[in-house]
């Protein structure tokens, strides 16, 4: 008999909350910046799941807390945007893998703090949306890594800050929910990457920030929990690409913001922690 449970392993070398992890080509897990409640951090370290330990890696040249990570089609890592303590960014760098190296490119056009970004079936990476420090965002633009350039694309319907994105099996992107620095926001919207464009779809039943979206492997998008500006709602609901309609399905046992949902190899789903004026330890499956 298989025991389910959480098991101890190798802790990091740097306390951080706020940061990014990536599971690379060789599977290692890159962990990188964030935020430790004193400093905001530069570094970046890996975890070896072969031996359950963490190494550090070379650091970045710029600290960041709530930025982008994308492992790009050729196995190197797209680091974009955050916050450092004092700004709010627009550089961007690359990680190289087999020589644990950083590289400063091309910044985007815009500085953004909890924006999104999306690997492109071309191997493009779309981001969309976030803060800027004035204003939110309904911007996007495009990385291409065969050029190294950013290029402006077509803009959002709608400013969106800590939304979520979702790669569809047609190759869409489904944006949803977030907050427009009035109201949270039920919306959705479809990015098509043939031609640059944004098309409203189906709202969902209810409004969400800082909640989470999961592809399954039948090509619906399951959303979990998030705050609707007075609750942090257990409720969950599917996108049906197919229809373009959301619908209502089973809520979880406990409300929950900020928790991460991961797919795991059975297709089941497995929400963890979060946050609803306390932090959770809780995991449930759907």
């Amino acid at each position: 008999m298989v025991l389910l449970g959480w098991l101890a392993t190798g802790n990091m070398n740097d306390a951080r909350s706020d940061h990014t992890a990536s599971v690379l080509r060789n599977g290692k897990v890159l962990v990188t910046g964030g935020f430790n409640y004193s400093l905001y951090l530069n570094s970046a370290e890996l975890y070896d799941p072969s031996t359950g330990t963490w190494t550090m890696t070379g650091y970045m040249n710029h600290s960041r807390t709530v930025h982008t990570e994308s492992v790009l089609l050729d196995g190197k890592v797209l680091v974009t945007g955050g916050y450092d303590g004092i700004s709010y960014l627009n550089s961007v760098e690359l990680y190289d893998p087999s020589t644990e190296t950083w590289t400063t490119i091309d910044s985007m056009n815009n500085a953004r703090y909890v924006h999104t970004a999306s690997v492109l079936q071309n191997g493009k990476v779309l981001i969309t949306g976030g803060y800027d420090g004035s204003l939110y965002l309904n911007s996007a633009e495009l990385y291409d890594p065969s050029t190294g350039l950013w290029t402006v694309t077509g803009s959002m319907n709608l400013e969106r800050y800590s939304h979520k994105a979702s790669i569809l099996t047609n190759g869409y992107v489904l944006i949803a929910g977030g907050w427009d620095g009035y109201s949270f926001l039920n919306t959705s919207e479809l990015y098509d990457p043939s031609t640059g464009t944004w098309t409203t779809t189906g709202s969902m039943n209810n409004a969400r920030y800082v909640h989470t979206a999961s592809v399954l492997p039948n090509g619906k998008v399951l959303i979990t929990g998030g705050y609707d500006g007075s609750l942090y709602l257990n409720s969950s609901e599917l996108y049906d690409p197919s229809t373009g309609l959301w619908t209502a399905t089973s809520s979880m046992n406990s409300a929950r913001s900020e928790h991460t949902t991961s797919i795991l190899t059975n297709g089941d789903v497995l929400a963890t922690g979060g946050f609803i004026n306390i932090s959770l330890s809780t995991s449930e499956l759907y």
